[in-house]
């Protein structure tokens, strides 16, 4: 396992799960299903983590059924982290819109005080159209009373505006706390300002939950060691299983049948063509060539017919060294 990756990986893991664990929390009613949600959420994330790098030294059926389950375990957690993430701007919000100070509302709303000033016109009204008499002092007392209780509910229908415009305010203000600030740009890309937050923690989800994964894959990916003499195959693409050989290995060309082979080994022609397999060998098992024809000749610089019986001698060489590891 390498240490960087794995590292990263175990810090996203970590926090990936505990995301789980307070999404789960929050959805659950009752003790026993917070604790359920709990744990389901943390095999789904262990789950999506490590599905990648344990189905990738399998067969394609494996890994197919692989990617099925890794897509759902992926779509299952990132809904539970973007529960948590909606339910965190959510708070967050509540405890901006507490800093907003409170405004009261008004004792009594601009209606009552307008009926109970028609009420006190229609008074002043007969009061002024009545014959007074004797009685023209009591008449004037009342009718100033009238008015002065007009002025009063005049002052007080001003007051009532007054506040009620002040607590609009205050309502639009904690409004706005409980917002996320970034709503603003994302609306103006087309997302709707209802799921702004649900998109934000989905793709906050996502990236997490990618990065670990990522990560996972890197830190166990197989390393070439150098105590052994062979280590996993290689497929090219002309179907040829070629044996990755460590710098431990000793290849040994091969020539023909063994009598030819023994005969040819002074020969200056078949030293070179030992050495030219030495190279292509080395060459495909650093994985800088594979092993067709057509690149073997590239890559020496040679006839088709040389690459030709290159590639054959090559075929066999790997051949007997898998007959050699399986023995």
């Amino acid at each position: 396992m390498r240490a960087p990756p794995a590292l990263l990986a175990l810090a996203a893991t970590i926090t990936a799960a505990c995301l789980s664990i307070l999404s789960g929390w929050q959805r659950g009613g009752l003790l026993a299903e917070r604790v359920l949600l709990v744990c389901v959420g943390v095999v789904l994330v262990v789950a999506t983590h490590l599905l990648p790098a344990l189905c990738r030294p399998h067969g394609w059926r494996i890994r197919a059924l692989g990617i099925a389950l890794w897509i759902g375990c992926m779509t299952a957690t990132c809904y539970g982290h973007a529960m948590f993430f909606v339910m965190a701007q959510k708070h967050a919000g509540e405890v901006r819109a507490a800093v907003v100070p409170g405004i009261s509302a008004p004792s009594r709303n601009r209606a009552e005080i307008a009926s109970d000033r028609v009420s006190l016109v229609a008074r002043l009204a007969r009061v002024t159209e009545r014959k007074c008499g004797d009685r023209c002092a009591a008449v004037r007392i009342e009718r100033t009373t009238l008015n002065a209780q007009l002025d009063a509910l005049d002052a007080e229908s001003a007051e009532a505006k007054r506040r009620q415009l002040a607590f609009d305010r205050a309502d639009a203000e904690r409004a706005a706390a409980k917002t996320n600030p970034l709503a603003g740009l994302l609306t103006d890309f087309g997302v709707a300002a209802g799921g702004v937050d649900l998109v934000a923690g989905m793709a906050f989800a996502v990236v997490v939950e990618g990065v670990a994964c990522f990560c996972w894959l890197l830190a166990l990916w197989p390393t070439d060691g150098t105590d052994t003499t062979v280590t996993t195959a290689r497929e090219v693409r002309d179907g040829l299983s070629v044996t990755r050989v460590t710098g431990n290995s000793t290849l040994v060309p091969y020539a023909g049948n063994g009598a030819t082979g023994r005969r040819n080994t002074a020969d200056s022609p078949a030293v070179e063509q030992a050495n030219e397999l030495t190279r292509v060998l080395t060459a495909v098992s650093n994985g800088t060539l594979r092993g067709t024809v057509t690149e073997i000749r590239k890559h020496l610089a040679c006839s088709q017919a040389k690459a030709a019986a290159l590639r054959k001698q090559l075929a066999q060489q790997m051949q007997s060294s898998r007959e050699t590891n399986e023995k």
